[in-house]
């Protein structure tokens, strides 16, 4: 709710950057839309974002022509009309030699070392979201293993389905380095320092992830490494685990999906990357 409450505020001021403060619904045709798309471009905004913007205004007009405030003839979403454009998928998944290199990355900076290994223990730790990361306790801690609930998915499962992660000796070194002294109730990382409101916790997660992405793009660029974000780390735990012949209903509990079928389409696409990339050294000839 939180999450959804700021994608609408920031989306009602891009809207009032452009048409102002108050827009009639009938304005707003697919020429508009078209319009507004430049807009949002010359502002340096990526099709992804432009994307969140779209399908925001899109669900209010869904409820619009629900309750009869505009006719299907004035709807402006659809073929023949403006159809919300995908971004372009960009490789995700790292591979095992670049991971190791991120790893032994160091600048000498201890915020380098900090984020590196932040970014580090959300691939060791199932490829855990942040917003799960920074809400992790000492208690959740048991018997040599770390567990959790995605939160992601807590509100919408009738059944609370736990997610459970071997502490390595590399998460282990990591909670020592960076960590609060350890006790039940304490958050295991000092990001959360307990009481916030649900506002509060998600701009320390966002600023948080700001963070750990900006200085991951620094190392990406002094490795040759291209977008090494927090969500990376998701996607290269499902990645190299899948590779190196890990059982798909293993990867799909790990990483909390709901079904096979989820995990063998998050997965798709970096298969076709890899069969790509083999079928590039069929014409290597020498």
């Amino acid at each position: 709710m939180v999450g959804n409450s700021i994608v609408y505020d920031n989306v009602l001021k891009g809207l009032e950057r452009f048409a102002g403060n108050k827009i009639p619904y009938h304005s707003i045709t697919t020429d508009w839309l078209n319009r507004y798309e430049k807009f949002l471009l010359s502002e340096m905004k990526t099709y992804s974002t432009i994307g969140i913007h779209m399908r925001t205004l899109r669900a209010i007009l869904n409820d619009a022509k629900r309750i009869g405030i505009i006719k299907e003839s004035a709807y402006p979403f659809g073929r023949d009309k403006y159809e919300v454009k995908a971004s372009e998928g960009r490789k995700m998944a790292l591979s095992l030699e670049q991971i190791g290199q991120i790893v032994r990355y160091d600048d000498g900076s201890d915020a380098t070392a900090k984020y590196r290994d932040y970014w580090l223990f959300l691939y060791l730790c199932n490829g855990i979201n942040m917003a799960d990361f920074v809400k992790l306790k000492y208690a959740n801690i048991e018997d040599g293993e770390i567990y959790f609930v995605r939160q992601k998915t807590e509100r919408t499962n009738r059944m609370r389905r736990e997610i459970r992660a071997i502490v390595t000796s590399e998460m282990q070194a990591i909670i020592d380095r960076w960590g609060n002294p350890p006790a039940p109730d304490s958050y295991i990382f000092p990001v959360l320092k307990g009481g916030e409101d649900a506002i509060t916790v998600k701009k320390k997660t966002q600023y948080t992830t700001r963070a750990i992405n900006k200085r991951m793009a620094e190392i990406g660029k002094q490795l040759g490494i291209s977008h090494i974000l927090t969500y990376t780390a998701r996607h290269s735990y499902a990645t190299v685990l899948k590779r190196s012949g890990a059982n798909i209903a293993y990867i799909s509990e790990s990483l909390g999906h709901n079904s096979l079928q989820t995990t063998e389409t998050y997965l798709a696409s970096f298969e076709k990357e890899e069969r790509q990339k083999n079928a590039a050294l069929l014409t290597q000839f020498k």
